[in-house]
C-alpha cells in the first residue's frame, strides 16, 4: 500500500494563494473529501501532512479514517519572523513564543512539530538557496524543545550545513534536503534521520516552460546522486511528493517514480523501510 510522507491538503499544484483562500473561512470539506477519495482510490493508506494554520489538514484527519487512511499532521509549521514559511505557518520571535507555540500545538492535538529552518531552492539558479539556514545552535534549541515535549521533529531543511545541524541535534526527519554533501548525508545517517526528497517539486517541473530547463535538469541530477549515495551508505529515505506544491497534484505518483529511478530494483524495500519508520515515529 502506498503512502505520501510529505503533502499539503491546503494546496493544490496550481495556485497557492487561491488554494489558501479556499480555506480561510473554514476548512473546504468538498474538496478534502475529493483529495481524500483521490488518495484512496490509488491506494493511499498513510499520509503525512506538512501543515497549514487554516486547518485544513486537521480536518482532514478527521475524516480520513472514512478513506481507510492513516492521517498525520502538525497542525501549523512553525516559522521563524522574518524567514520562509510565513505564508502557511505561524511565526515566533524568540524560543520563548516558540516553546508557546508548541505548548499550542500540545493542547491542539498536534501529532508532532514541523519547523522550517532554511529557505527554498533557487530555480533560477543551481546551487543556490532563496536564503541560508537558521544558526546551528537555534536549530538545536527547537529541536531540543519540541523533543522535550515528547513531539518528533519534522524539519523543512535544505543547504549542507543546516541539515547537518539539524541532524546533529536529532531530528526526526528531513524533508527536501538540496544541495548535501557527504558530512550532512554522513550526520542523517548516523542519527537514523528519514530523508524525504520530494524530488517530484523537481521533476514536475521539466517541460513546463517556468523555468530554464538545464537549471531544474542541474537541480534534480544533484539531487538524484545524493540520494543515490544516502541509499548506498543505508541511509533511510521515504516517499514525500509535497504534493500542493507548484505542478505536483495530489495523488501523484511521480515520486515514487523518480526515486525508483535512482534506486533500481531495490527501490520497493528501501521505501518500504522508509515508510515503516515514519510511520513509527510520526
Amino acid at each position: 500500500m502506498r503512502a505520501d510522507c510529505h503533502m499539503h491538503m491546503i494546496l493544490d499544484g496550481v495556485d497557492w494563494r487561491q488554494a489558501i483562500a479556499r480555506h480561510r473561512a473554514g476548512p473546504d470539506e468538498k474538496w478534502i473529501r475529493r483529495i481524500l477519495e483521490r488518495y484512496r482510490d490509488l491506494g493511499f493508506t498513510y499520509l503525512r501532512d506538512g501543515g497549514d494554520r487554516w486547518n485544513a489538514g486537521k480536518r482532514a484527519r478527521e475524516l480520513s479514517d472514512e478513506y481507510g487512511i492513516v492521517y498525520r499532521t502538525p497542525l501549523a509549521p512553525l516559522c521563524k519572523a522574518g524567514h520562509y514559511g510565513s505564508f502557511i505557518g505561524k511565526k515566533y520571535e524568540n524560543f520563548r513564543e516558540f516553546a508557546k507555540l508548541v505548548g499550542q500545538a500540545r493542547a491542539e492535538g498536534a501529532d508532532f512539530i514541523k519547523i522550517m529552518i532554511s529557505g527554498l531552492m533557487d530555480f533560477d539558479r543551481c546551487g543556490q538557496l532563496t536564503e541560508a539556514g537558521l544558526p546551528p545552535e537555534e536549530i538545536r534549541e527547537l529541536i531540543h524543545i519540541a523533543h522535550e515535549e515528547g513531539f518528533s521533529v519534522m524539519a523543512h531543511a535544505n543547504g549542507a550545513r543546516t541539515v547537518e545541524a539539524a541532524a546533529a541535534a536529532g531530528v526526526d526527519s528531513v524533508e527536501h534536503g538540496a544541495y548535501l554533501d557527504e558530512d550532512a548525508l554522513a550526520a542523517m545517517k548516523e542519527s537514523h534521520v528519514v530523508w524525504c526528497p520530494t524530488l517530484s517539486t523537481v521533476g514536475n517541473l521539466r517541460g513546463k516552460g517556468r523555468f530554464d530547463e538545464d537549471v531544474v535538469r542541474g537541480i534534480l541530477e544533484t539531487a538524484w546522486a545524493n540520494v543515490e549515495r544516502f541509499a548506498s551508505m543505508g541511509g533511510i529515505l521515504a516517499p514525500g511528493s509535497d504534493a500542493g506544491a507548484w505542478a505536483v497534484p495530489h495523488g501523484s505518483l511521480t515520486e515514487y517514480e523518480l526515486l525508483a529511478q535512482i534506486l533500481g530494483t531495490g527501490a520497493e524495500d528501501i521505501l518500504r523501510r522508509g515508510i515503516r519508520t515514519i510511520r513509527e515515529r510520526f
